[in-house]
């Protein structure tokens, strides 16, 4: 598999990150470009800079475990970042070529007894996602809560095109920025772990013709990894809402994430939770999935 153009972006992206000051090294005379130079990183991660230049121009075929180390040590790699990193290694090996062959988009359909366990969740938003970022099953609050990307979409609903081609994304995400950057991560880490993904190459095609903001973080070459922590939603019915998410991925379906939100019970988004069940008591808010 030749990801040669992904593996140079990716390194040259980090670089540009890490400063001589954060690298804990003397900036020495002027610097045409952000970050730090190859001679550094080579210098930092214990090799010659012909071989760092090699790397980077992205040759990762039969690159030692210990050298991938040393690299990410230098570019001060978080584990998101590390396991990417791997997982580039892998796909130049010939490995994830082995274990994921192309495929087209697989056709999903949510399992009655899956919908079943979200419904039993009455109190607290809960969606289930792929890595595509298709919203496939939510329970009752769920689909209330999205009820904006559910009236953008007539067929399956997608946090990336509402995001970047709905405007009303900007009202329902505060911080659409810090929203729009992290979606794309994900996409990022996505499309890192099954580069064959024909849905997901689709996807990106279409939002960089069609967003300029994607495209340009896109080639951030930006990668997380997510399983909790707070958000902050602006409903067009309940006002603000401060919410902590958990995120699991399931053990029969491992492409699929559920997302189970909650709030302090003593918070105005608490109230806003319990708002938010009445009214979508007495709206129908999306079809059931």
């Amino acid at each position: 598999m030749d990801n040669r153009a992904e593996v140079r972006d990716f390194l040259a992206t980090r670089r540009a990150k890490i400063s001589p000051e954060r690298a804990g090294i003397p900036s020495i005379g002027q610097r045409r470009v952000p970050g730090l130079r190859r001679t550094e990183v080579a210098a930092l991660a214990g090799m010659s800079v012909e071989y760092y230049a090699k790397l980077e121009r992205g040759h990762l075929s039969g690159v030692s475990a210990g050298v991938l180390d040393a690299v990410a040590r230098a570019l001060q790699l978080d584990d998101a970042e590390r396991a990417h990193l791997l997982r580039l290694a892998h796909e130049a090996n010939g490995s994830n070529a082995l274990i994921r062959p192309s495929r087209r988009p697989r056709q999903w359909a949510v399992r009655e007894s899956l919908q079943w366990s979200l419904d039993a969740i009455t109190t607290s938003p809960a969606i289930l996602v792929n890595n595509c970022q298709d919203l496939l099953a939510a329970n009752h609050l769920g689909r209330a809560m999205y009820s904006d990307l559910y009236a953008f979409s007539e067929t399956v609903p997608n946090l990336g095109r509402f995001t970047f081609l709905d405007s009303a994304a900007h009202r329902f995400y505060p911080d659409w920025n810090l929203a729009a950057d992290m979606l794309v991560a994900n996409l990022r880490t996505a499309a890192g772990k099954d580069p064959h993904d024909k849905g997901l190459h689709d996807l990106v095609g279409e939002l960089s013709t069609r967003s300029d903001d994607f495209r340009r973080r896109w080639g951030a070459h930006n990668v997380r990894i997510h399983g909790t922590g707070v958000k902050t939603f602006h409903h067009h019915v309940v006002g603000g809402l401060e919410l902590a998410y958990e995120s699991m991925d399931l053990r029969a379906d491992p492409d699929l994430t559920l997302t189970i939100y909650s709030a302090d019970p003593q918070s105005p988004s608490a109230q806003a939770l319990k708002l938010l069940a009445s009214w979508a008591a007495t709206t129908s808010a999306a079809p059931q999935g």
